[in-house]
């Protein structure tokens, strides 16, 4: 239905009273990435440092042709949601997308918060950890979720102008105790990473497990679990490492301008280390990755042309315009949160030549040229384990 149907709607139970069974919620409405002129709020400094929507903004979450299609561009246009409803409507248990952070601000309204700590996570599953509780508050089955009763709920209350932040992996169901709406977000960064990858390769086994008895009649039978990884979790193995690859030239682009204070904008100790620790991070999944099936030789020759020029070639990499907008969000991140005013930086414009960092006061930068001498192709997640922590020495002096 159209937004004004939904909010005739709404109007109409409230008045009427009506509050069984015509309760309608709307939820996930991409309202920034619709109305991007329309800036109804800035995002709070705690929760900058969002590489998924960054990336978003400038790139495609999926490659392959056969995934990229247009209902799933649609559904990863970003991950910044408005959510509306009345009293009485709510979100059954989950875990948020990827194992995100997320964050959700009351802009009017009140919300009650159950909350699962990740270690008691698998209370909330049957005996074959496929399915899990759908809602807390109906009568559980003792012998599907036998082991429901040990779990421990956190309890609170959302009034209106709070935000919540909810943590990678905590289990979590909400209701709406007045007519509300909320500004929600999901997103990680290089401190939640490994929950990402640890997701993808949880899911990826289960995706495997179903379809491995015919392996043996499939001409691209790895090719086939992360097309059904894709559909299932929203990205797989070769999105995320294009995306991690991104990011690992991104920050290194940060690091390298540390080297030379005097044709650098001021940038604290804090970033700087913020930066390697991101490269550190990557370093630590990328090395993780290294051992899987679908980075092994045949499929690596195997990867689609639309992915492998992704994350191969450097150069072209760094002369993309879509690599230049993630370079100007990133570095514009950081010194958001460095110095807490998002007004005071002036964002350069992303057609210009040479570096994009927005800490960057040399005209004629040679970072690109830099980065190629030490590395100019990427062949998988071992160029990331090796290569990423090498840049360490940045930040030595630091």
């Amino acid at each position: 239905m159209s937004m004004r149907e939904f909010v005739d709607h709404w109007a109409a139970s409230s008045s009427n009273g009506d509050s069984d069974g015509s309760l309608l919620y709307l939820k996930d409405w991409h309202f920034v990435k619709e109305y991007p002129g329309y800036v109804a709020y800035t995002t709070p400094t705690f929760f900058a440092d969002d590489w998924l929507n960054m990336y978003l903004d400038s790139h495609p979450i999926h490659r392959d042709s056969d995934i990229a299609n247009h209902t799933n561009e649609i559904n990863c246009a970003d991950y910044r949601f408005v959510y509306m409803g009345p009293k009485g409507t709510w979100t059954p248990l989950h875990a948020d997308v990827f194992r995100s952070y997320s964050w959700s601000a009351n802009v009017c309204g009140r919300k009650l918060w159950l909350f699962l700590p990740p270690s008691q996570s698998h209370f909330v599953f049957d005996r074959n950890l496929r399915s899990s509780v759908y809602n807390i508050n109906d009568d559980v089955s003792e012998k599907q979720f036998p082991e429901f009763n040990n779990t421990k709920w956190l309890e609170c209350t959302q009034e209106q102008n709070e935000i919540i932040f909810v943590p990678s992996g905590w289990y979590h169901q909400v209701h709406n105790l007045e007519d509300t709406i909320s500004i929600n977000h999901n997103w990680f960064n290089g401190y939640n990473l490994h929950w990402v990858w640890n997701l993808l390769h949880e899911d990826y086994k289960v995706a495997k497990d179903y379809i491995e008895d015919i392996r043996d009649i499939c001409d691209d039978f790895e090719g086939l679990c992360q097309r059904n990884l894709a559909a299932n979790t929203g990205m797989n193995f070769y999105d995320f490492f294009v995306f991690i690859t991104r990011f690992a030239l991104a920050n290194i682009v940060e690091l390298y301008h540390i080297q030379n204070p005097k044709d650098t904008d001021f940038i604290s100790a804090e970033t700087a280390n913020h930066f390697v620790y991101n490269l550190m991070s990557i370093r630590d999944v990328a090395s993780k990755m290294v051992s899987t099936e679908a980075f092994n030789t045949e499929n690596i020759c195997n990867i689609s042309e639309q992915n492998r020029s992704a994350f191969s070639d450097i150069i072209k990499i760094l002369e993309e315009e879509s690599f230049r907008r993630l370079l100007v969000a990133l570095s514009k991140a950081y010194n958001y949160i460095d110095r807490g005013q998002k007004d005071c930086l002036k964002m350069k414009d992303s057609s210009q030549k040479g570096c994009l960092s927005v800490t960057c006061l040399k005209p004629d930068c040679n970072v690109v040229g830099d980065i190629i001498s030490f590395m100019r192709e990427i062949h998988g997640p071992m160029d990331l384990a090796n290569s990423p922590a090498d840049i360490h020495f940045y930040s030595v002096e630091i």
